[in-house]
């Protein structure tokens, strides 16, 4: 990917950096392990964005 990127795509590569994290360990206490692991998690190399 080019250094110089434009605003847009640099904001959604932005946004998809910090929504691709863990559920918080409380979140599973409190569920009691029903919700162990976020739907939305992505690998870099698995999946790619489209931006």
């Amino acid at each position: 990917m080019a250094r110089n990127k434009p605003l847009a795509r640099k904001l959604r590569l932005a946004a998809a950096y910090k929504e691709n994290r863990p559920v918080p360990i409380w979140v599973s206490v409190k569920t009691r392990l029903k919700v162990r692991r976020g739907f939305r998690l992505r690998h870099w190399r698995r999946t790619k964005l489209k931006v």
